[in-house]
């Protein structure tokens, strides 16, 4: 009868040994899947940085109006969004996201469609001030809203929109960086080959 408690207590013991490998079998892989993808501050920034050369030159071939975007723009302006949408329901709509030195948001978007309705949309309904600036010759109108203040320009059917969270002094830079072109499709590759 003393050797069954014995036996008894060894068999216990090893199913306790035996359930904590087990346990640390699982955890172990969670804690590792965990830290890998979980965000964790380490100082590191998480918005990323995105190139934006080869949509403009892909917007800038196909929009029906040339697409601006920024040209010597004071360094610490980083691009963080990118797209060009050819047919959408507000027209052909570029948009290029920028965070300023401050991290504040700076956007800028153009389109040929109805005018009232985009501008309505990329500036969170921000409402026209009937105040106007001049910037490099051009005469934009000055947005206010809740969320995003903006500079708006028209001009052959196009709307420009400078739009963010970025005080006015940012809009206004980033209005002045703005170069507009429009880049010819190639309508002979051969002649680029031969030449």
């Amino acid at each position: 009868m003393g050797d069954d408690g014995r036996v008894a207590g060894r068999s216990a013991k090893k199913q306790t040994v035996r359930n904590m490998i087990l346990s640390l079998a699982v955890i172990i892989p969670v804690a590792v899947v965990s830290y890998v993808f979980i965000p964790h501050d380490e100082g590191n920034d998480p918005v990323k940085t995105v190139s934006y050369r080869v949509e403009l030159d892909t917007a800038r071939r196909a929009a029906p109006y040339p697409v601006a975007a920024p040209v010597g723009l004071p360094e610490g302006w980083r691009a963080t969004s990118v797209s060009y949408d050819g047919g959408g329901k507000e027209g052909a709509a570029w948009h290029l996201g920028f965070l300023d030195p401050k991290k504040q948001y700076v956007a800028v978007e153009q389109s040929n469609g109805p005018a009232a309705a985009f501008i309505d949309d990329v500036t969170q309904q921000a409402a026209k001030t009937g105040k106007t600036e001049r910037v490099d010759g051009a005469t934009w109108d000055r947005y206010e809203g809740e969320k995003y203040d903006a500079l708006v320009r028209r001009e052959n059917g196009v709307t420009t929109v400078v739009t963010g969270t970025a005080p006015h002094e940012q809009l206004t830079r980033m209005a002045a960086a703005l170069k507009a072109e429009k880049t010819k499709p190639d309508t002979n590759p051969d002649a680029r080959n031969s030449a």
